[in-house]
């Protein structure tokens, strides 16, 4: 059978990589080709077009980038025509992805949305624009059903692709230390506006905790100059490149960017402040638009602050200096950290998302 996927980020990238193997094994002749990134290319998919090219962020980015977007558009349309697979599965990334459900739906094509976009934190008239193009919908976090169900849509939860991951990292030996000083991680996000905003306020704690080392984990799209130029005035800071899990099984606490490696964050057990900062113009519009108490992932779980949030404004040395030092020091914080950790992962549950997606998504392919 033939099998088109659209990831558009880092995550997508990882979770689609897992998504083919699982659908590999159950499809030996699986024909499959996708938007993705060099996980998804190493899994064994065709990668007709790089996620790096893709990750725009904010209001004020994406009305900047959009000749760029609506080519990108255009082009996935045509590449779709061309291949005429049997399925297409559909990676978070709701903006783009969400346009091309619609476009699919027209064509008679057969929709799979894995990672259900969040209109439950913002517009969620949209559950609409999904009931209408979408076939199947396939949740990752538990509370997402019952959102759904509300909406008279049906939909179904696979759990969390992300307790896998992690459950399968945490079995394998350690890697040796990174470094001679106890570590604390920092994990600014993946796209290069948000490291310039985000990671300079990060790195000043670095000169409050020198018996520690500051190590950033590098995401794959950002270059070494950039990262050198925003890191290389402080002695007890170092980057990594590639080894974000190894990273968080040393670390003693970590400052997180909101987004997915929040969740990480929490599943490897580590406390952590999560900070984010965007453009003026951007955040003014988020936040009119957000409906939801929180921005991490955690939180939204939970349904409650289990970890420190420090938005736009509040996210200061000094308040970061107040966070970091709880963190640190204050036995009692860690402790309530960590049983809330063991709480999130019992919600997550203990499915095998990604195989449990690949046997809906094999199945549609063959109906």
């Amino acid at each position: 059978m033939k099998y088109y996927l659209i990831a558009g980020e880092a995550s997508g990238d990882l979770h689609g990589s897992n998504l083919i193997r699982q659908i590999k094994e159950l499809d030996a002749a699986a024909d499959l080709r996708c938007w993705g990134g060099d996980m998804m290319q190493q899994a064994g998919a065709h990668v007709v077009k790089h996620y790096k090219e893709l990750a725009f962020m904010g209001f004020l980015e994406v009305v900047m980038n959009l000749r760029t977007i609506l080519r990108n558009i255009a082009f996935c349309k045509e590449d779709i025509q061309a291949f005429q697979p049997d399925v297409l599965v559909l990676i978070d990334y709701p903006g783009f992805n969400m346009r091309i459900a619609e476009w699919a739906k027209q064509q008679g094509l057969k929709v799979i949305y894995y990672i259900s976009p969040q209109v439950w934190a913002w517009k969620e008239n949209r559950v609409k624009k999904l009931k209408r193009d979408v076939d199947r919908m396939l949740c990752i976090l538990p509370f997402e059903q019952d959102f759904y169900h509300k909406w008279q849509y049906e939909v179904d939860y696979v759990g969390h692709p992300l307790v896998e991951v992690i459950r399968n990292v945490k079995e394998k030996p350690a890697d040796k230390p990174f470094a001679d000083k106890p570590v604390i991680a920092i994990l600014p996000g993946s796209r290069r506006q948000e490291v310039s905003v985000k990671l300079p306020v990060m790195l000043t704690m670095a000169k409050h905790f020198p018996e520690y080392q500051f190590i950033v984990a590098q995401a794959p799209g950002l270059d070494d100059a950039f990262m050198r130029e925003l890191t290389g005035q402080h002695a007890n800071v170092s980057t990594v490149k590639g080894q974000t899990y190894a990273l968080l099984r040393q670390a003693r606490a970590a400052l997180v960017t909101s987004g997915t490696a929040t969740l990480e964050t929490a599943l490897f057990g580590v406390p952590e402040v999560v900070c984010y900062k965007g453009s003026a113009v951007s955040y003014f519009f988020a936040k009119r638009l957000i409906k939801v108490k929180y921005i991490s992932l955690v939180n939204l779980v939970m349904d409650k602050p289990v970890v420190k949030e420090l938005i736009q404004d509040d996210l200061t040395e000094q308040n970061l200096l107040k966070e970091l030092t709880l963190l640190l020091k204050d036995e009692p914080t860690r402790q309530r950290m960590q049983a809330d950790y063991a709480e999130l992962w019992s919600r997550l549950g203990e499915r095998n998302a990604s195989r449990l997606a690949a046997e809906i998504i094999y199945q549609s392919a063959n109906s």
